[in-house]
């Protein structure tokens, strides 16, 4: 029993996310995660498309021409599916709407594009007016795209591109993908509505609710077993006895030992009716339009089973049972799962089944819980204001069960902790003033021990529960969702880690143990899972030749399984740095120690072909990790000075290697400090890598800094011969754009969008990025384009694609005549939100810079966050795997497990390290470019060894990983990075969208031009 009293509520923010080179010398590695992002909604803005870029004709281009074939069409938005025609009143509205909005392709009636100074004078040319068509009988013509973000007409307003066909190129192999046929009875659903009062937002209890009543109520659900999503769906293989009915329920709750009855009214009413001819036409690629509510039921059915027996997270179910978990530190452990989902794909539906692991609190007596998450040695001590403040964030929302009385076991769910000590908290008790340790040991003859720690809070702000520590439990089976430590990160990559053939054994143990066969509600439902995975047909892609410069032994490089190294090469364009300086943190390495890696430094980048002075511009300078922007200021300063009396007061300083901090945490701000105040590239080196040193750390480095200062380490020798169909023939601009959000509990901390472009043509190797803050959690890039209006320039525009663009034209000479855009980070539930709004953007951003400019676009979603996974035929084989046991780089996939009639397709385009290899998913969903699909698995795959941070293929087209390196770095520049557990500021979980988006500090011009993020 807990005693009551006054008391406020705690909300905590939770650290921003972190990441670890694999070099070891700077943090911002793309690393996989096992969850993905949020879905969200399919609605969006409608984009209307006007004609194409044209070839260049005296500097001019010319006016873009309407165009035909696969892949595009002039004028019209397409619309996902076959949908009924608009009524009257629909087409008015959306008319009426449509006419406020700005044209996107050609000016408005009595004015002009505002044209950029930095390309040419357009050629004399008539836009053409853009249109919307709405599939069915009507259509709407001469629309204008809106502007802004208004929803499209219809959720099903896009059509993605139809598969061109298929791959040929490579030589073909055979895999096996974790995706289980799954065949379906020709049954009827019927999908009810329901509605519990009192609500209940948590899917666990309204779950445990429905249970009850199918137990209890049998009689009126005619003998069908229904399945149940948790919120409000409900789905039945054949119909109840009843249009709408009403359920009044008495049930005791289990959490609060079974003491109070609470009466609940649970409403079934009839939703719709759901057969099985539109999946089956969309499957054989006969209808366009996903029938999801279709393939949302059967998933729920297969999910009906594991959800009552196993802690379900999302799509994925953990148990103990499972094994090879373990604890990981801070008071939590690892729990392994499986990830289930149901696909619609070529072969028919599959059953996607993965391994999968993730982080529970350990359930344990809190104060263990306290003492192990907050590395304590004294528990009879008091706890400090930050350790507090940190225990609060963790426990908050944790559900607990009190011990001092064991036959009444309560459960309470953690709302926050007292700023006061347990031995100073008092209630009135029938008007006299107690003390909750009085209290406790009048009441159950319990003395409690830590009176000097503060106490939990459960219930509600009005009416909070006061809880010791001391006699609360952990319960098991909840999910850790703030952001893990570095050390919680390696120990759960180490357990959840497993070689290709012991992941395809654990994923075959699951489907065996699921036993889907005698699963009654799939039976129910006339689901057959098969129990043996996909055997799939797949290529391997021949790896691209490599041109370095001249004056090496090697002038070209055929890279062996995806890698290859610097032996006898040089950079195939040397980067210059005659003034650079050395400032370190470390105070373990000797002066000795940091002059020799100096020295080693600037040997190998002149040795591999840049031009770097020997010595630097001024002495290396020690410094503490108390004072590390007064050192770093202090050492910009004092070069700036010492180049001015030589006389060379217009240079800089080009290059600070910084050797960090023996202590983490320094990084962000040294980047912060030197990128948007000061303006200075620097390199930053670990202590310990500095010590052991070694070529391949040095090379590594070399490869970075060459690129930071203007240089390139390689080019595809393709792409100089002018042989890369769709890149090399025309002048063409390749985009990669990300977002990424704040950790769990961040809940003010804006989202960070990313945007880079290739700045050279035809070699498509150095990137320009730009990046911006935007609304918390939108996946919508909204700094595309932008408008603003100023009282003495008129309207302004500008977005992080138009100054790409000008960027481009800037470094080339050439305007683009087609643009590819990557995109990172895009679940398939917003692929419509995404394309329509970004596509809209970026055509206004292409038409703001000069009238009827419109080059061709190709935009392609690249997904990580799957969980398909590709594994050889024959795991003995050698010619089928690499060292790591996986799949060959250069595996492309395109049939079987793809979609239907979508264009996509899995390509794995890196060598394994350890554990499985994880493919990348590249789904094109707007195409006027007319890329077959060997042309573009060709050119994405090609781009894989264009990275300049290695000598390896990586796992995704670079534009995509450089855009997520610099939205990486870019979350940097807004926090401080000091704390594993984050700052301690009390905010709240929930985003206020009143509050102004905090905006990024500017990053200066002479490190923007440059590859900085690298």
């Amino acid at each position: 029993m807990s005693t009551r009293g006054g008391g406020g509520r705690g909300r905590g923010r939770g650290g921003g996310s972190r990441g670890r080179d694999r070099g070891g010398e700077e943090p911002g590695e793309h690393r996989d995660a096992t969850c993905g992002r949020g879905a969200r909604g399919d609605r969006g803005a409608g984009v209307a498309r006007g004609g194409r870029g044209a070839g260049e004709s005296g500097g001019h281009f010319q006016a873009p021409q309407p165009a035909g074939g696969r892949g595009g069409y002039s004028g019209v938005a397409q619309g996902r599916g076959q949908v009924a025609a608009p009524t009257p009143a629909e087409v008015e509205a959306l008319s009426r709407q449509v006419e406020k909005k700005m044209v996107v392709a050609a000016a408005q009636a009595g004015s002009h594009p505002q044209v950029d100074p930095s390309f040419p004078a357009p050629a004399r040319a008539q836009a053409p007016a853009a249109a919307a068509r709405v599939e069915g009988k009507g259509t709407v013509e001469s629309l204008a795209a809106p502007a802004g973000r208004l929803p499209p007409a219809s959720s099903k307003a896009l059509v993605f591109p139809a598969r061109p066909g298929y791959g040929t190129i490579g030589r073909r192999c055979r895999v096996r993908a974790n995706h289980f046929l799954v065949q379906v009875a020709d049954k009827d659903i019927y999908h009810y509505d329901v509605a519990i009062t009192p609500e209940s937002n948590s899917r666990e209890r309204n779950r445990w609710i429905v249970n009850e009543l199918v137990k209890l109520h049998k009689q009126y659900l005619n003998g069908r077993l229904p399945v149940y999503d948790g919120r409000k769906g409900m789905f039945t293989a054949g119909p109840l006895p009843f249009k709408e009915k009403q359920f009044l329920l008495k049930l005791t709750n289990p959490e609060r030992a079974n003491l109070r009855e609470k009466e609940y009214k649970v409403t079934i009413k009839d939703a719709a009716k759901i057969d099985l001819y539109s999946l089956n036409q969309f499957l054989a690629g006969r209808q366009r339009e996903l029938p999801q509510d279709t393939i949302q039921a059967l998933d729920i059915a297969l999910r009906e089973c594991p959800s009552a027996r196993y802690v379900t997270v999302s799509r994925s179910f953990f148990s103990k049972a499972f094994g090879h978990g373990g604890p990981i530190g801070s008071g939590v452990e690892c729990w392994r799962g499986y990830y289930q989902s149901l696909r619609p794909t070529q072969m028919g539906l599959s059953l996607n089944i993965d391994i999968s692991a993730t982080a529970f609190y350990k359930p344990q007596p809190i104060i263990e819980f306290a003492v192990e998450y907050l590395n304590l040695r004294d528990a009879s001590k008091r706890l400090s204001d930050l350790d507090r403040i940190k225990l609060k964030k963790a426990l908050k929302g944790v559900r607990v069960v009190v011990t001092h009385r064991r036959d009444i076991p309560m459960q309470y769910r953690i709302t926050g902790i007292t700023s006061a000590p347990l031995n100073d908290l008092m209630f009135d008790q029938d008007g006299t003033r107690v003390s909750v340790v009085q209290y406790f040991k009048r009441q159950y003859n319990y003395s409690l021990k830590y009176t000097h720690w503060p106490c939990l809070q459960a219930g509600s702000d009005s009416r909070p529960a006061y809880i010791p520590m001391e006699v609360c439990n952990i319960l098991e089976g909840q999910r850790y969702s703030r952001k893990l430590n570095e050390r919680q990160v390696t120990a759960i990559l180490k357990l959840a880690c497993e070689r290709p053939a012991q992941r395809e054994s654990s994923i075959l143990e699951v489907a065996s143990s699921n036993n889907y066969d005698n699963d009654y509600y799939a039976k129910e439902f006339g689901i057959k899972v098969m129990n043996q995975p996909a055997l799939v047909d797949a290529r391997v892609l021949p790896a691209p030749r490599l041109k370095y410069h001249d004056s090496g032994k090697e002038k070209v490089c055929n890279p062996s399984i995806g890698q290859w190294n610097m032996i006898n090469k040089r950079m195939v364009n040397g980067g210059s740095i005659k003034h650079w300086a050395c400032l370190t943190f470390a105070s373990r390495l000797r002066p000795n120690d940091i002059g020799m890696f100096c020295n080693d430094l600037v040997s190998m980048c002149n040795n591999i072909g840049m031009q770097m002075s020997t010595g630097p511009c001024v002495d290396i300078k020690q410094a503490r990790q108390d004072n590390v922007e007064a050192a770093i200021t202090s050492i910009h300063r004092h070069s700036a000075e010492v180049l001015a009396q030589q006389g060379l007061k217009e240079q800089q300083l080009e290059l600070l290697i910084i050797i960090l901090p023996d202590m983490s945490g320094f990084y962000g701000r040294i980047k912060r400090l030197c990128e948007t105040e000061l303006g200075v590239i620097t390199q930053c080196c670990a202590p310990k890598n500095v010590l052991k040193g070694g070529k391949q750390y040095l090379e590594n480095l070399a490869l970075k800094i060459n690129v930071k200062v203007g240089g390139r380490n390689t080019v595809l020798e393709d792409a100089l011969n002018k042989r890369i169909p769709l890149l090399t023939d025309f002048p063409t601009i390749v985009f990669g754009a990300d977002v990424t959000h704040p950790s769990p509990g961040e809940g003010s901390s804006p989202s960070i969008a990313a945007v880079v472009a290739s700045m050279d043509w035809p070699q498509v190797t150095k990137y320009k990025c730009l990046v911006s803050s935007q609304g918390h959690r939108d996946e919508i890039i909204n700094n595309l384009f932008t408008e603003v209006r100023d009282p003495e320039r008129g309207v302004v525009r500008g977005g992080m694609v138009r100054d790409l663009l000008v960027s481009f034209y800037k470094s080339t000479g050439h305007k683009p005549h087609r643009i590819i855009f990557y995109r990172d980070g895009v679940s398939e539930g917003q692929f419509s939100q995404v394309l329509l709004y970004e596509m809209d953007a970026i055509r206004k951003a292409c038409a703001s810079l000069q009238e009827g400019y419109l080059p061709k676009v190709t935009f392609v979603v690249v997904q990580k966050r799957h969980h398909t996974r590709l594994f050889p035929e024959n795991h003995r084989a050698r010619d089928q795997t690499d060292r790591s046991g996986n799949i060959l780089p250069g595996t492309v996939v395109d049939t079987k497990i793809c979609h239907p009639s979508e264009f996509d397709f899995y390509l794995c385009s890196h060598s394994g390290i350890q554990g499985t290899s994880r493919p990348a998913h590249y789904h094109i969903l707007f195409d006027e470019n007319g890329f077959s699909a060997d042309a573009l698995q060709t050119l994405t795959y090609n781009l894989c060894y264009t990275y300049a941070r290695c000598t390896r293929s990586v796992s995704i087209v670079p534009p995509a990983y450089y855009a997520h390196l610099g939205a990486f770095r870019a979350r940097y520049y807004m926090e401080d990075d000091n704390s594993d557990q984050g700052s301690s500021a009390a905010t709240s979980r929930t985003y206020d969208q009143s509050v102004p988006v905090r905006q990024l500090p500017r990053i200066k011009e002479n490190v923007q031009q440059f590859m900085f993020y690298c």
